[in-house]
């Protein structure tokens, strides 16, 4: 749930955007996007998985939804930072809609889980920094979904998180053997996996799944925006070239990063923001990016 003291700034910018799905009619957004009108989280944009009766599990809409704010999010000029939260206390994703999925042929499921990846590769690939802020479970396809941001962010009361798929004689199949190997080393991942162990926040912590943990009291909402007004300090170009070159690079070897570091840098080198950078240390005052 949004924090109350940012309730009142949000302005909710619910997607509108209806694909086809297993129902043709229109129905209330699953996700939809909001942004601060505090000047001080200006750049922040806010994805709210909204299906409190389902606990946020993903469903066909679900994913239909997500996708249409992540391509508005792309492409809307504004954001600096996203964060991935949710509207239903002490939950922020169950996984996979097992009771629609039972219902679903073959063909239905292997175009759910292809739509899957590719919704959790948008989310892997956009520009700007992504944050997860686990209010609450966060269990299969849901921990996959917190996988593919940049950072997480878990409230004490997050006390159920991981990837036990294979008691359903299953394995995460939206990234999360690939994603959490590559997080926490492989070892550590066939233990989580191969047990079904479900973590809790601080256990999450420890192994480098959650990169923060909230204040007692505090929501991982509450703190993720923290983190993003730090992160928001950063040069809007800066970042992205940092996110592209670590992306990309921690795929290849030592050398072959480098060369891409390189190339990276070269991308900013002659930016707006660089000057604006240098000029403001000169000065001893905060710098005035513009992300150009």
């Amino acid at each position: 749930m949004l924090p109350r003291l940012l309730r009142p700034t949000i302005r909710q910018q619910r997607v509108t955007i209806h694909l086809r799905c297993l129902s043709t009619a229109p129905s209330t957004p699953h996700a939809f996007l909001s942004r601060s009108n505090d000047p001080k989280n200006s750049g922040i944009s806010f994805l709210t998985l909204d299906r409190p009766a389902a606990k946020n599990s993903l469903s066909v809409q679900l994913l239909q939804d997500f996708r249409a704010a992540l391509d508005e999010v792309r492409f809307d000029g504004t954001t600096r930072a996203l964060i991935i939260n949710s509207s239903t206390p002490a939950v922020f994703c169950a996984g996979a809609d097992l009771k629609e999925r039972r219902g679903m042929s073959q063909l239905q499921v292997a175009q759910f889980l292809y739509n899957l990846r590719q919704m959790l590769g948008e989310l892997d690939s956009l520009p700007a920094p992504t944050i997860a802020a686990l209010d609450g479970a966060a269990l299969g396809g849901g921990l996959e979904l917190a996988l593919a941001c940049d950072l997480r962010v878990a409230s004490l009361s997050a006390n159920k998180l991981g990837l036990p798929e294979t008691r359903l004689a299953i394995i995460p199949g939206a990234g999360g053997t690939q994603r959490l190997s590559r997080l926490i080393g492989v070892s550590r991942a066939k233990d989580l996996i191969f047990t079904s162990k479900v973590l809790s926040a601080q256990q999450a912590h420890e192994l480098g799944i959650v990169n923060y943990l909230a204040d007692e009291g505090q929501s991982a909402t509450e703190r993720a925006v923290v983190l993003a007004q730090e992160v928001l300090k950063a040069g809007p170009l800066a970042l992205r070239a940092a996110k592209l070159a670590i992306d990309t690079g921690s795929q290849l070897d030592l050398e072959s990063g480098l060369d891409f570091e390189a190339t990276c840098y070269q991308t900013i080198l002659k930016s707006t923001d660089r000057l604006e950078g240098l000029k403001a240390f000169a000065e001893k005052r905060p710098p005035v990016y513009k992300g150009e």
